[in-house]
């Protein structure tokens, strides 16, 4: 199951973000301190130990933007990804893991509203993800998709569409799904998946204080015995979260907690693959600190 949970981050989320009427984006870092690498063929925590350090940058832009039927967005957007990933890995016998990352995207996003209460989201994006030993061509993934969603409430939403990604080699459709659910009240809670779910307490219009817990991940096209394949890093983290509003347009916040896992996994780029139960377990890492930091704005 978790292999279809990092498929569903890798090329999902994207597209499950909310459509933005202005300039918005952030920047953001995170950090996991050396742990240890956990043999996948006996499960023995050996001395081998890996760290995780990332940079990660969104930029979404409007192109177009008109307000229709009862003022909801009529939108067509571009938007930019980007994140790089430097690892340290010490005391391993041979090479297992990546020491760089990179994973960035292009794309451009449409929203509308299609009669009552739902409403279409449609993206396309060309992205490079790879481990920086060699860019090629099989480096190049293309996404798109189209999201029907039915906002039930305001704070409630649930969509679904068929999603296109060239990552298995040939052009392949996958089903997407968007949930939202989240309050405003002082005492507020959310739910987003694939990404996670957050509580917290707003103590005052600008400062909130939450607990957390997150899915991510990375990948990149790599080659192995003469292959392509696709390597993937997920990580999964619980912390508390402080939120300062800095002004009207600008955010900024902490997180501070622990990873409950990560991992990485090597696939062949077959569909069949993602659903193909392996012989071993994944290679992953002991639990260990977590810490990021990331500005957002908003115009």
């Amino acid at each position: 199951m978790k292999k279809q949970v990092f498929y569903l981050v890798l090329f999902f989320a994207p597209i499950i973000s909310k459509a933005q009427t202005g300039i918005s984006g952030q920047v953001k870092a995170d950090y996991v301190p050396f742990s240890n690498y956990v043999r996948p063929i006996d499960s023995v925590k050996t001395d081998s130990k890996s760290d995780f350090k990332r940079v990660q940058a969104a930029l979404e832009i409007p192109l177009s933007l008109k307000m229709v039927d009862e003022n909801k967005p009529k939108l067509w957007s571009l938007y930019v990804q980007g994140s790089y990933a430097a690892m340290e890995n010490k005391y391993y016998e041979e090479k297992l893991f990546p020491t760089e990352l990179l994973n960035a995207q292009i794309g451009v996003k449409h929203i509308r509203p299609i009669g009552g209460k739902w409403s279409m989201m449609a993206t396309l994006s060309v992205g490079v993800y790879t481990d920086l030993e060699q860019i090629t061509t099989d480096d190049v993934l293309l996404q798109g998709g189209v999201l029907f969603i039915k906002n039930f409430k305001p704070n409630l939403a649930f969509g679904f569409g068929p999603v296109l990604t060239n990552a298995f080699g040939v052009p392949m459709v996958l089903p997407g799904i968007y949930f939202n659910w989240e309050t405003q009240t002082a005492l507020h809670f959310k739910i987003a998946f694939p990404e996670g779910a957050e509580i917290g307490y707003r103590f005052t219009p600008n400062f909130d204080l939450k607990a957390v817990v997150e899915l991510d991940g990375m990948t990149a096209e790599v080659s192995r015995d003469g292959k392509s394949k696709l390597l993937g890093y997920q990580q999964v983290i619980a912390g508390i979260r402080p939120q300062f509003k800095l002004g009207e347009h600008w955010t900024v916040d902490f997180t501070a907690g622990s990873t409950l896992t990560r991992s990485f996994q090597t696939n062949d780029r077959k569909l069949s693959d993602i659903f193909k139960e392996k012989d071993m377990a994944n290679p992953k890492f002991t639990t260990t600190f977590y810490g990021a930091a990331a500005l957002k704005w908003k115009f």
